[in-house]
């Protein structure tokens, strides 16, 4: 797999803006990637120093419109946490 095909998205919720603080940042990743290509995804797209990373697979939902049900596609989250003084300006100023 590619590094460019690694991050899929940046995570921009409430919840991951306080835990900015923390120096942690969340990416919704590719299902098939491993920590270690996160890690080096992170490391070269934006030049910070990853110390830790943490990786959730979220189940799909059941969704409704009108009548039907469909079903969302479960995903992969990406919790990573940098070295002090290292931050990530993407998720500044959102």
């Amino acid at each position: 797999m590619h590094l460019f095909d690694v991050l899929q998205r940046p995570l921009v919720t409430e919840k991951n803006t306080i835990l900015q603080v923390q120096n942690k940042y969340a990416f919704e990743v590719a299902k098939e990637a491993n920590k270690p290509q996160i890690k080096q995804a992170v490391e070269k797209a934006f030049r910070v120093k990853v110390i830790n990373v943490n990786t959730i697979r979220v189940a799909g939902k059941t969704k409704r419109i009108g009548r039907r049900l469909y079903r969302t596609p479960p995903w992969k989250k990406a919790l990573v946490t940098l070295r002090d003084g290292d931050k990530i300006e993407f998720f500044e100023g959102v």
